[in-house]
């Protein structure tokens, strides 16, 4: 899929846990490994807010097109 999710680097960048972050954000710590491995087919902008006031960051930190080779 030509869509990366980056949410590693900012939990990395933040010394925070999946854990955490799934807590914080109001979601399931599988539902933010499914969106985290790139598995998600769509993600709700009130998710992807609330990642991004979580994270102290902008949509386009956690989400990068790359495309198909």
């Amino acid at each position: 899929m030509p869509i990366t999710v980056d949410i590693d680097v900012m939990l990395a960048r933040r010394k925070m846990s999946v854990g955490e972050l799934a807590d914080r954000v109001g979601i399931t710590p599988a539902n933010l490994a499914v969106l985290k491995n790139g598995r998600a087919k769509a993600v709700r902008f009130t998710t992807l807010a609330a990642l991004c006031a979580v994270l102290d960051c902008q949509p386009g930190d956690l989400l990068r097109w790359q495309p198909d080779d």
